[in-house]
């Protein structure tokens, strides 16, 4: 007999698949952040140059810059929309903007200030794919 698709089996599928979506986005910005913060490294290290550690708005910058490239360039693959893609980036953007002025301020640390985009970013990423939960509960396409 074969099986019939309820309202709940429906429910439950497109939850799976915003969950699979969030930790999809998830690896994509790790695989960014590895990927093309080592690209910016190499081409520094060709050009003789050196990334320069010491200025944590840089760091903080680049890490947010390497994340979101890596998350729109899946989002892309996956065939979301502009306005899904520019939601997100801003979602990763943001934090960091908004923390700069306390680096500059000396209230926070280098490393403070790396750890809080990411505890800002993850459930305001949450928040932005809850806003289109039709779009990234649907399955994946590429």
């Amino acid at each position: 007999m074969p099986r019939t698709t309820t309202g709940h089996d429906h429910h439950t599928g497109a939850w799976r698949h915003f969950f699979r979506h969030y930790l999809e986005m998830i690896a994509a910005m790790l695989v960014g952040m590895a990927f093309f913060g080592a690209l910016i490294r190499g081409v520094l290290a060709l050009a003789g140059l050196e990334f320069p550690a010491d200025l944590p708005e840089l760091t903080l910058l680049e890490m947010s810059f390497t994340m979101t490239v890596g998350m729109t360039l899946w989002m892309i693959y996956r065939g979301h929309g502009r306005p899904a893609t520019l939601e997100m980036a801003a979602s990763m953007v943001v934090p960091a903007l908004v923390l700069l002025p306390f680096l500059w301020l000396d209230t926070l640390t280098g490393d403070m200030a790396m750890l809080l985009e990411h505890v800002l970013m993850l459930p305001l990423m949450l928040l932005v794919m809850l806003r289109r939960r039709e779009e990234y509960g649907a399955p994946a396409h590429a």
